[in-house]
């Protein structure tokens, strides 16, 4: 039997080209599942009901809705759902830009824009107030055929996005397979120290110690740096990594719950739809139903 895998989109971009732009109206939401090298920012209107996936990110949209993603392995979809609208306005800006320390944007004036794009690589969604920043250079930018001006016209939508607070990320680092990151080198050891033992029993004596800290301390301390405490982040990366395991692998829910560290499969099947919005079963059908055999 073939193996079913998320389609590899080869885009439009060809060697020397930096941006492809597909500005369409539509009735439904027909491509699959996929994922692709380069970067995309997609812009949907008038979509309100449609089910947007990003990795283990599955959400219903409103009428407005913008994403940047940047990671070559982050497959992604819109599905139709339940959006009953006659006039989807979907525009995709597919780009190829060197983010390397040697390149423009390791240079300052695009420090704002190099993070995003970093957050990018889980998937990046904007609030509304962004969205609508952006809205007439987005909704005029197909109409420019000047390349340069396009490609000017398509920097500063970049960069007034970068500026603006609220932007999420959509997918967990686990199942993005981003690693960890951390502006506190204690908190790096301790998130390092998870992503290696998550499937572990992880006490928060034993963290606290990798921290140099009581444990008292070190709560206070990981929920300032992180937003959440450390049960709550141990759940989530456990969580991503289950999800990967569930689109990769054939593997039971059962093996894939302990192997992720959860020692109780109704547990973990009760976290898993309190978390997702979905059963583990649910969760593996439902990106099994959005891919085709390739």
């Amino acid at each position: 039997m073939e193996e079913s895998r998320v389609i590899h989109e080869i885009t439009p971009l060809m060697g020397k080209d930096v941006l492809y732009i597909a500005d369409r109206h539509k009735k439904e939401f027909t491509y699959p599942i996929h994922n692709h090298e380069v970067y995309e920012l997609n812009f949907v209107e008038h979509a309100k009901g449609v089910r947007r996936i990003v990795g283990d990110s599955n959400e219903i949209i409103d009428e407005y809705d913008l994403v940047l993603i940047t990671s070559p392995d982050l497959e992604h979809v819109w599905e139709q759902n339940g959006c009953e609208s006659e006039d989807i306005h979907e525009i995709t800006i597919q780009f190829d830009l060197d983010l390397s320390e040697s390149g423009m944007f390791g240079r300052n004036p695009f420090n704002s824009m190099k993070r995003m794009m970093n957050e990018a690589r889980k998937g990046l969604a904007f609030p509304m107030a962004a969205i609508m920043k952006v809205y007439n250079m987005l909704i005029t930018l197909s109409q420019e055929k000047d390349g340069f001006y396009a490609f000017r016209q398509f920097l500063t939508i970049l960069y007034e996005l970068s500026r603006q607070d609220g932007a999420r990320t959509l997918a967990t680092s686990s199942y993005a397979k981003v690693e960890v990151e951390s502006d506190s080198r204690r908190v790096l050891k301790v998130k390092n120290y998870i992503s290696q033992h998550y499937m572990d029993e992880i006490r928060l004596a034993t963290v606290a110690d990798i921290a140099g800290m009581s444990a008292s301390a070190f709560s206070r301390f990981f929920k300032l740096h992180t937003g959440r405490n450390l049960s709550e982040y141990i759940i989530d990366m456990r969580l991503g990594y289950a999800a990967r395991k569930l689109v990769d692998s054939t593997n039971s829910i059962a093996e894939i719950s302990y192997s992720s560290g959860f020692n109780n499969l109704s547990n973990f099947n009760r976290i898993f739809r309190k978390k997702k919005g979905c059963s583990p079963s649910e969760f593996r059908e439902n990106y099994h139903k959005t891919r085709i055999i390739v």
